[in-house]
């Protein structure tokens, strides 16, 4: 079993900015991808980015040059850093990490962004 607990969420204004964290416990030996995902209200849920051993990826257009993803020296960690937020980031943004095949998610944490 893996927890993947975040936190950094909250309100900000329109162009502040936030740092997510999340971190596994539970049998996390090697967890190889961990990332975030978003979910706006009325929307689907969409990936956000994903960093693996040594690879980042950030993946909307639309958090490009604004959002980059990091994993801790521990590698049971990952951020997320936001800047230049805008309304529509608004979302609840969850941490996922793959360990044996299996996919975990936190409980995730609200992102508001007010304009």
């Amino acid at each position: 079993q893996v927890q993947l607990v975040e936190s950094g969420g909250g309100l900000v204004q329109a162009g502040g900015s936030l740092r997510l964290s999340c971190a596994a416990s539970g049998s996390i030996s090697s967890i190889n991808i961990m990332g975030w995902y978003r979910q706006a209200p009325g929307k689907q849920r969409e990936l956000v980015a994903t960093a693996t051993s040594g690879v980042s990826t950030v993946y909307p257009d639309s958090v490009k040059g604004r959002f980059a993803i990091s994993r801790g020296t521990a590698k049971n960690t990952v951020y997320l850093q936001m800047n230049s937020l805008k309304p529509e980031d608004t979302g609840a943004y969850s941490c996922y990490a793959l360990l044996g095949g299996l996919t975990y998610w936190g409980q995730g944490t609200q992102v508001t962004v007010s304009s």
